[in-house]
């Protein structure tokens, strides 16, 4: 009996252990604000169509993109990034970077 105790305890100390993994990404990379890039001025259009974005301001550093075309990884934290559904133009995340 009591090293089935020690064995359920044993468990119960390793699950407490073990990190808790989130399917869902967070939207922003830790430390990184929207306010950065002007990202959090434009969070209105997730969820809209891409053609109802504002043209883009002379001085601003956008890119805009569909979630499964390839793009850079480089970080550049005054770009925003505005991610589109290629199949439905719908816009799906803004965020700097």
């Amino acid at each position: 009996m009591k090293s089935i105790l020690t064995l359920a305890a044993a468990g119960l100390l390793i699950a407490s252990c073990a990190s808790s993994t989130d399917p869902t990404p967070a939207p922003d990379a830790p430390g990184e604000s929207l306010a950065q890039c002007k990202a959090d001025r434009y969070q209105q259009y997730i969820g809209r169509n891409r053609s109802e974005l504002p043209a883009k301001p002379a001085d601003a550093n956008w890119r805009v993109v569909c979630s499964t075309c390839a793009m850079t990884m480089d970080f550049h934290e005054e770009r925003m990034n505005v991610v589109y559904d290629q199949n439905t133009n719908v816009i799906t995340r803004v965020f700097c970077g």
